[in-house]
């Protein structure tokens, strides 16, 4: 009958311990943070605000609970990868940053319900490859010289411009698009009265920010975000915040 009794208290203590790791474990995946990636290759013109903005988005992640990974390493664009994160972030990428298999794995991530952000020269990005073209929403054309310019805001209830006051009058980089996809929920314009295009053919309608379902996913462009001051600028640091939240899937 003792060892019977022994037996029986080292199963009861084995279940428990099982039901504890359950438990702890079942705990934290539901505590976990999401996670998302912030991408900064660049195979063209390099902004130098690209420090400031990862800095910038590492503290708004900290701030608002949730993790993030930066990167210039194109290898990270592999299926395995990409499924950790809720979205990715395209943080002012220039040129052709992405090879065929990379390619590939982005696409289907964002087949599988994956989120987009693309900052600025996320739009001079990728131009042989026009399923990005169209997931970003546009492909950049010109620019005058930097200038204090007149925003207007189109959606004042979205989670990215809420905050802003309208119209938003600051200083960046204003591109003029080549194209602009259809069927965008646009949240931004330009009064293009309102600075100096130079030599530049005015667009007339010229949207500035923007968001959209896309072939299984979700993205948000921003074209602000060139100058350094803009991650240090609360205004803008919340519009981007609305943006990667909608690219996580938050409710716009």
């Amino acid at each position: 009958m003792k060892i019977q009794s022994k037996n029986t208290s080292v199963f009861v203590l084995q279940m428990m311990a099982v039901i504890l790791v359950t438990f702890l474990f079942g705990n934290y995946q539901a505590n976990a943070k999401p996670k998302i990636l912030v991408f900064a290759k660049t195979a063209g013109f390099h902004h130098n605000s690209i420090a400031a903005g990862l800095i910038a988005i590492q503290k708004l992640g900290a701030e608002n609970k949730f993790d993030v990974d930066t990167t210039t390493d194109a290898e990270k664009f592999n299926i395995n990868n990409l499924k950790k994160y809720k979205a990715v972030v395209f943080l002012s990428t220039t040129g052709d940053v992405l090879n065929d298999v990379q390619q590939d794995a982005f696409k289907k991530y964002i087949e599988a319900g994956g989120g987009f952000m693309g900052i600025h020269a996320a739009a001079d990005c990728e131009y042989d490859w026009p399923w990005y073209g169209n997931l970003v929403g546009a492909y950049f054309k010109a620019h005058p010289a930097q200038q204090v310019a007149t925003l207007n805001i189109v959606d004042p209830n979205n989670i990215a411009t809420k905050h802003l006051p309208n119209p938003w009058i600051r200083k960046d980089e204003w591109y003029t698009f080549k194209w602009v996809a259809e069927g965008l929920h646009e949240l931004i314009t330009i009064d293009e009265n309102s600075y100096n295009l130079g030599k530049i053919e005015p667009m007339g309608h010229h949207p500035m920010a923007w968001y959209h379902e896309y072939d299984g996913g979700r993205a948000f462009y921003t074209e602000l975000g060139h100058t350094d001051e803009s991650f240090s600028d609360p205004l803008y640091l919340k519009h981007i915040l609305g943006g990667i939240e909608y690219a996580m899937g938050k409710k716009p």
